[in-house]
């Protein structure tokens, strides 16, 4: 049987620019293109050549690509004058794309309101744009804006827009729902129509995801005909973005008891890197990843509860929906007060400690676990200190320096250009029986810490060379003068790769002296620096 191609849009660069925040550089988009031309994808979007500096420079310099169509993006001609004599249409045609998407006004509301026009000035507006593209020897495809509104308020002229397009040559029309109000029901409904008196292969779908389903409204419009599915990385766009593609692309690809009779671009070997090109994104934007996304999520195959572990231990496919490994992901067995057996078995496993199911240090390190959660510690999110709590009962993985004493001094000193705050931190260290002093100063008590934990720990101080702080974060677990804080401090080191530790104390700087004192020990552990006893 011969399988029905769906084709992939990306518009990432595009309407995903259109993100708060967002804000492409040309180097971004040369970056993002070319990830997303490894991937796959039939069609990149690059933007709107033309329209603002960025983009008519990315399209200058377009990259070369071996997989994807490279699509530039703009308006039909206006009316009242030919699309010969109209500069923004004649860029797009001249920005050395291989095809252009030019949006068009199917809602006659918004051809009344916003162009100003009559309904057939804005038809023959759409047929004089697809005429030039094509003459000029570019693929067309015409972006029906608000396509959904307009059917629904006069289905008549919408239609039109769409015949008009295909009958001068359009290779797409794809039917937009512009505000992402409608709902999945109806998007299958009326692309079924659109479907019935139009062939499907001509049909593509955009959809925003105002009510939260346009994943769900791109595979309706999928179930009623259309072919061309567009959506960004990680769902970025306008207001509350667009079709996640990280979510569609591994569904129509893997979820064959539902879309065995189509294929995409898309190789399930390529479909691995998939998580690594929406890190990239997110590394471009410097923003935290979405950790609960979709297949592509740090905790998309993340397990806590203890019953459910042990049914993953035993067969994954109970509550795995798909391998983790398929989307370049990996499953992530969770330990917490919730935690059972296998979540330790598993957990332990990871990081290369074998140990008995009836070992007694097994029930030792679980009730120890649930004791230190139930005062506000959280291993959820702090894997080093779980690891390092786990050493030191079952491997009995000595630490490499105690802090006996440290005291913390904030200083404010006032002169007449203003005032400068600075903390100094004073340790009591006790490194293999050596007792030593010393101080850091910084710009708050953590960093002051931090430095006097690290100015001198003797023979470890090489060790600790490339050791970073990249992140800290403050949580009040309870109210009221008697507070308990959680402190999570986030590391890494000249490997890329970060850990996370933990504090819990009612006095915030104790809560940090742990984290600090958690990480260093377990950079330690992994850069095997020599265990005190064998110095």
């Amino acid at each position: 049987m011969v399988k029905e191609k769906i084709y992939l849009f990306d518009t990432t660069l595009r309407d995903g620019q259109q993100t708060q925040g967002v804000d492409f550089t040309v180097q971004d988009k040369i970056k993002i293109t070319e990830a997303l031309d490894s991937l796959g994808l039939d069609y990149i979007e690059g933007g709107w050549p033309g329209a603002n500096p960025t983009d008519t420079s990315f399209f200058e310099t377009r990259p070369l690509l071996n997989n994807s169509k490279f699509t530039a993006f703009g308006m039909t001609k206006r009316s009242g004058r030919s699309a010969d004599n109209d500069p923004q249409l004649r860029a797009l045609i001249d920005s050395g794309a291989d095809s252009v998407c030019l949006v068009a006004k199917t809602w006659d509301y918004h051809v009344d309101l916003a162009l100003g026009i009559t309904l057939d000035e804005n038809i023959l507006s759409i047929k004089e744009s697809v005429d030039a593209v094509i003459r000029n020897g570019l693929e067309s495809l015409i972006d029906c804006e608000h396509f959904f509104d307009g059917f629904k308020a006069n289905p008549d002229f919408a239609l039109s827009c769409i015949d008009t397009a295909l009958q001068a040559g359009a290779r797409w029309v794809v039917l937009c729902d512009t505000n992402g109000g409608t709902l999945p029901k109806e998007v299958f409904d009326i692309v079924n129509k659109v479907s019935a008196r139009f062939s499907g292969k001509n049909i593509g779908i955009h959809c925003h995801n105002d009510t939260e389903n346009a994943v769900a409204n791109s595979l309706a419009a999928i179930d009623a005909g259309a072919r061309q599915v567009q959506g960004t990385l990680n769902g970025l766009g306008e207001r509350c973005g667009n079709a996640n593609l990280t979510s569609l692309i591994p569904t129509l690809l893997l979820k064959k008891q539902y879309f065995d009779n189509y294929e995409i671009s898309i190789s399930k070997e390529n479909l691995k890197n998939l998580k690594s090109v929406s890190l990239l994104l997110e590394g471009i934007l410097n923003r935290q990843p979405n950790k609960h996304q979709p297949y592509v999520g740090d905790n998309a195959f993340a397990h806590k509860g203890g019953l459910h572990v042990s049914a993953v231990m035993k067969d994954p496919s109970t509550y795995e929906h798909e391998n983790p490994e398929e989307v370049g992901n990996a499953r992530k067995i969770l330990v917490s007060n919730q935690a059972g057996k296998s979540n330790l078995l598993s957990r332990l496993s990871s990081v290369g400690i074998k140990i008995n199911n009836n070992d007694e240090r097994l029930s030792e390190l679980l009730n120890i676990v649930k004791e230190n959660e139930f005062n506000g510690y959280s291993y959820d999110g702090a894997g080093a200190s779980f690891e390092l709590l786990a050493k030191n009962i079952i491997d009995k993985v000595p630490n490499f320096f105690n802090v006996t004493d440290y005291e913390v001094l904030i200083k404010k000193k006032i002169s007449v250009s203003g005032s400068d705050i600075t903390s100094e931190a004073t340790i009591s260290l006790d490194v293999k029986g050596r007792s030593i002093q010393s101080k850091g100063v910084g710009n708050g008590p953590v960093n002051a810490l931090d430095k006097a934990l690290r100015n001198d720990l003797g023979v470890y101080d090489d060790y600790l060379k490339d050791l970073v702080l990249v992140d800290y974060k403050v949580r009040i677990l309870n109210g009221g003068t008697e507070a308990i804080t959680r402190v999570v401090i986030e590391s890494k080191d000249s490997d890329e790769k970060s850990w996370f530790t933990v504090g819990v104390s009612p006095n915030i700087v104790e809560a940090s002296l742990k984290a600090l004192m958690d990480s260093i020990q377990y950079k330690l552990i992994k850069s095997d620096a020599p265990s005190p006893n064998t110095i």
